[in-house]
């Protein structure tokens, strides 16, 4: 029996309170009737006794302590799915926002999912390459990973995640038939919605896109459903479809904010930074949705991206999700103020997935021992940046002033490239083998000799190896593009 419940308690923020609720149950959908005749939905958020605390996704402007109605509906909150939906924009709660119509659903979800038996799960192997060297050689994403990127206010995060969306492969299907990509952003402009709309209309992968459209003017509360909906919809796709799912969920702290709000009306007591102290266990149930289970082909890949607040990798936000997460891709705003793209910091970045997605089967047998010397030449490069700074660059050793000239190139040739350049991996791979052998053979510790000798290209030709850097940029002149994006924040 449906009952109505008449008249509120209490109404604070975007949450109202209502007495003498029998049987209620956390997380449940509630219909709230204005006296206006209008609607408005909302959830349980807690329950104490026969007291309920509702949260109005709408907020609560014009909502009266007196004659507003409440109905239960029996369920959490749960939306509409089928293979139609790829292709399709949705706003945060997903609702349809493009035109096109209701969803005729195949089934309907709970949007908090239901949590992978660890027994069932599978260890993630097999890459999805991106397209971005310094991504797929040094920080391989590997399908069923979670991998987060790690940006900071004003740089060019919004353009990656464009450029991952769109340029994302299969390395075992060549026509990308099965691949979809389900990108949530919250809390965004709305020129920012329509750079990302557009720019997938215009790369022709739309069609395989789910989007998930939060923006900046829509209600707080709707932020924190936002990923629920879209991770509801992955794993559909993965899970019911047997899609290869790729998960890009943009911001993060955006989600985190109004988590911090939401937890501040419900008057909770505050933990680190104004966070709620569950904040850990929020972005768990969020980020361990990512995987593969037995007995299914598909798999759920989760690129979270996050901005740091004052650039402080040790803010809650990018510290806690470190915690739960496989790794990190940090973006550097050194490498950005010299004008590269993507700005890649190597040495903080890792996958701690990609030892086993990667080499012979996989990519290329001598890509793990490249991958580590490229790690250990550039922190080398540091230490002699470090040192000539001290006493200037004209009194370097030789090897000191020869990683100086590596650097320059590794940055210039390798993590720089274009917002529309599409590097294969053999191509990234070959960048880097020119890159390393600008270095003496003595110096590349971390490779065995039977790779060097396949691989390292030892130019008798060039007396000095800074000379190399010309060679690499003449070479790469038809292949780099240097084309610039300036449509996004």
């Amino acid at each position: 029996m449906v009952i109505n419940y008449v008249g509120l308690k209490e109404i604070s923020g975007s949450l109202i309170v209502l007495d003498g609720v029998k049987g209620a149950s956390y997380e449940e959908v509630v219909d709230i009737k204005l006296g206006s005749g209008n609607y408005r939905k909302g959830r349980v958020v807690q329950v104490d006794g026969d007291r309920i605390v509702v949260q109005v996704f709408e907020g609560t402007q014009s909502i009266s302590l007196d004659d507003t109605k409440v109905k239960l509906q029996g369920h959490p909150m749960e939306i509409s799915l089928s293979p139609e939906i790829l292709g399709r924009v949705f706003n945060g709660s997903g609702e349809p926002i493009d035109n096109l119509g209701r969803v005729f659903p195949q089934k309907k979800v709970n949007i908090n999912g239901t949590p992978i038996n660890p027994i069932s799960r599978i260890y993630p192997q097999n890459y999805i390459n991106t397209g971005i060297s310094s991504i797929d050689i040094l920080s391989t994403l590997i399908r069923g990973q979670k991998l987060p990127i790690f940006s900071s206010s004003g740089m060019k995060h919004n353009e990656l995640a464009v450029q991952i969306a769109k340029q994302a492969k299969l390395a075992d299907d060549e026509d990308n038939s099965n691949l979809a990509i389900v990108f949530a952003a919250m809390g965004v402009k709305n020129d920012v919605a329509d750079y990302f709309k557009r720019k997938f209309d215009e790369s022709g992968v739309s069609e395989r896109v789910v989007m998930y459209l939060n923006l900046l003017n829509d209600p707080v509360i709707e932020r924190i459903l936002t990923p629920r909906c879209a991770l509801a919809t992955a794993e559909y796709l993965a899970f019911e479809l047997n899609m290869h799912v790729l998960v890009i969920m943009t911001d993060m702290t955006s989600y985190a904010e109004a988590l911090r709000e939401f937890s501040s009306s419900k008057g909770e007591i505050p933990g680190r930074k104004g966070y709620p102290g569950y904040l850990y266990s929020d972005f768990a149930s969020l980020y361990e949705r990512a995987g593969m289970v037995k007995g299914k082909t598909g798999s759920v890949t989760q690129i979270p991206i996050l901005t740091m607040p004052n650039d402080d990798i040790t803010h809650p936000v990018p510290d806690l999700t470190g915690y739960i997460t496989e790794g990190q891709i940090v973006l550097d705003r050194s490498i950005d103020r010299k004008g590269y793209y993507p700005p890649i910091s190597i040495l903080p970045s890792l996958s701690r997935l990609m030892k086993d997605g990667i080499g012979e089967g996989f990519t290329r047998a001598d890509h793990p021992e490249l991958a580590n010397q490229l790690f250990a030449s550039y922190a080398k490069v540091q230490d002699a940046r470090a040192l000539a700074s001290v006493i200037g660059e004209e009194d370097l050793s030789p090897i000191d002033k020869l990683y100086i000239n590596f650097g320059e190139a590794f940055e210039k040739q390798f993590i720089n490239q274009g917002f529309n350049e599409n590097r294969p991996i053999e191509k990234s791979l070959e960048y880097g083998w020119r890159l390393i052998s600008m270095l003496p053979r003595q110096e590349l510790d971390r490779i065995s000799t039977e790779t060097l000798d396949k691989y390292y290209i030892d130019d008798k030709e060039l007396l000095e190896r800074k000379n190399k850097i010309d060679l690499l940029e003449n070479n790469d002149a038809d292949d780099t593009d240097d084309d610039t994006d300036d449509d996004a924040d």
